[in-house]
């Protein structure tokens, strides 16, 4: 039984490395991992969730057999983003701090090519690399990996999720034919076994903890809201945990700044994460967040792909996120190195059952917990600042100040004291608070439902002479020329399906349009038009294209 990094046989240069690194006891996946590329020259599949210490666990063994002699590259590693290849190549160079010779470069987009092809000058034993900016290397000719002998995937269904699986099949085919292969990946969809199955040679499979399962060390919780209470429950659930550090998943990069914005506006140190943003924002929003000059960081899937950010306290799903997949990758970020972690979902009614169906993915169940109230989170906040008070250590150079405090504090008592000063920092909350309104719903009753309804004009019966009228509408239907600006969204739903305008409206705003976004809605008994900003119409039909509907399957597309 591995119990130390002493145990897997790694030499004394790796070792006294790790040990100035802090690590002690090897994670499972290293345990698994290590002995195994040591000992035997095959390739590997390992499933195992992010942040479970996969860097080490493939980047050990391949320092301790790479020959600092050859100036060839000798390994190539592939991740999916930026971030995480810098995150790779810093932790490839504290491994190997006292091994000498080692040569590691990263290749990415978002910064200069040039200098990054003349660093290739020099040689370089490793290429740390995303797909995209590789290939653009290597059609220049200024990169060559024909004599790699070790090829690494790094977050493999990441890469095929952001498109890369063009760039991959080219690199793969490019690649030296006798080489060893390793894939991590924290799922295993079709398109990844296809890698593994066409580009692999036997591989072993090595699974630590269940496919697809949430991590150990993370609780998941849901809040059940009203719809217009979204962002009044995520200011409640972040004043509620005053030390909380997270990261606050959104849907679109609209919404991420919008959140963020609001958040900023409020008084949280919050700052947006998305695809707009240039390298130069990424780097500065990324370094206030590791500092902890932020505590929320709100951001989309794919902007928050590579990320490594360790003492994550939540991941708050502010929005569910489209593919249940991807919810296994958010709460992941947090519970790590065998610390505990918080994943939270903000849902309204109609997504309890999209939350059931994450439950049967990650093998764990949601725990409903209350929207805090206003005097839940004053106590909370109280408290946390008499403990902080309590425990923070006086300066002694406050000392020569001890006559001027007197002079002004001398007839105050010392209750009345203690008072002001809890008010003077805690009035905010206070005037906030004072007058907040009770948030938290209950769930709708299932009770019967009549099967026949009245009509709203005459009080007669619905039977099959309304549903011929409405046929007989839909028939005579002309949808009309949209407005200015606006495209009509269709979407598979109709009278028969018992949507509402105000519905409508819902499903948009959950697919990132907000209510000035739409226009006229026309329904017929099979399907409705949606008028929808142009500019976020295709967005709006993609997002609700696949979604359910009371077990109705959804299709939106562009109506011209």
């Amino acid at each position: 039984m591995v119990t130390s990094f002493l145990d897997l046989g790694l030499s004394n240069e790796l070792l006294n490395a790790v040990a100035e690194l802090g690590f002690e006891k090897p994670t499972p996946v290293q345990a698994r991992i290590i002995p195994t590329l040591l000992a035997e020259n095959k390739d590997v599949v390992c499933l195992a969730q992010t942040g479970t210490g996969k860097t080490a666990a493939f980047g050990l063994p391949t320092l301790e057999y790479l020959d600092t002699e050859n100036k060839d590259t000798q390994v190539l590693v592939l991740s999916p983003t930026r971030e995480l290849c810098r995150q790779i190549t810093q932790d490839l160079e504290n491994y190997s701090k006292y091994k000498k010779g080692v040569r590691i470069v990263s290749l990415y987009g978002g910064a200069n090519i040039v200098a990054q092809m003349r660093s290739l000058k020099d040689g370089a034993n490793i290429i740390v690399a995303t797909p995209g900016r590789l290939l653009d290397i290597l059609k220049r000719g200024k990169a060559d990996i024909s004599h790699i002998s070790t090829l690494i995937l790094d977050e493999a269904d990441e890469m095929l999720d952001m498109g890369f699986k063009d760039d991959l099949d080219a690199i793969l085919e490019s690649a030296p034919k006798e080489r060893r292969t390793l894939l991590f990946s924290a799922t295993l969809p079709k398109e990844v076994e296809a890698i593994a199955r066409n580009y692999m040679t036997e591989p072993e499979i090595v699974t630590v903890g269940t496919r697809n399962a949430g991590a150990e060390n993370v609780e998941h919780f849901y809040y059940m809201i009203r719809e217009e209470d979204r962002y009044e429950a995520l200011k409640r659930i972040a004043d509620f945990n005053p030390d909380i550090y997270g990261i606050v998943f959104c849907k679109t990069r609209e919404e991420t700044q919008k959140i963020a914005d609001a958040l900023q506006r409020d008084g949280y140190d919050a700052d947006a994460l998305h695809g707009d943003l240039s390298q130069a924002q990424r780097d500065y929003v990324m370094g206030k967040f590791k500092r902890k000059a932020l505590h929320l960081l709100v951001a989309t899937d794919v902007a928050a792909r590579g990320i490594d950010v360790n003492g994550l306290s939540h991941v708050i799903n502010y929005n569910l996120p489209q593919e249940i997949e991807l919810y296994t990758h958010r709460s992941g970020r947090t519970g790590r190195a065998d610390r505990k972690g918080i994943s939270i979902a903000i849902i309204n009614q109609r997504e309890k059952g999209k939350l059931r169906r994450i439950e049967q993915v990650i093998k764990k169940e949601f725990t409903r917990l209350p929207i805090p109230s206003a005097r839940e989170i004053c106590e909370k906040q109280l408290l946390h600042l008499i403990n902080g008070i309590n425990a923070v250590e006086v300066r002694k150079d406050l000392y020569s100040f001890q006559q001027l405090i007197n002079e002004q504090w001398s007839e105050i008592p010392k209750e009345e004291l203690i008072e002001k000063m809890l008010s003077y920092e805690f009035n905010r909350f206070f005037d906030y608070y004072r007058k907040a309104k009770d948030i938290n719903i209950t769930d709708k009753p299932e009770g019967k439902k009549s099967s026949i309804r009245k009509d709203e004009d005459t009080g007669k019966d619905r039977g099959r002479g309304r549903r011929e009228s409405r046929r007989q509408k839909e028939k005579n239907f002309e949808l009309g020329k949209c407005e200015d600006g606006f495209s009509w969204v269709r979407v598979n739903l109709g009278y028969k399906h018992k949507v509402t305008p105000r519905l409508i409206i819902d499903i948009m705003k959950e697919c990132g349009a907000n209510k000035k976004d739409v226009g006229r809605i026309e329904i017929t008994n099979e399907c409705l038009f949606a008028a929808v900003k142009s500019n976020i119409a295709g967005y709006v039909a993609s997002e609700i294209d696949g979604a359910t509907y009371r077990r109705h399957k959804l299709r939106a597309d562009i109506w011209k």
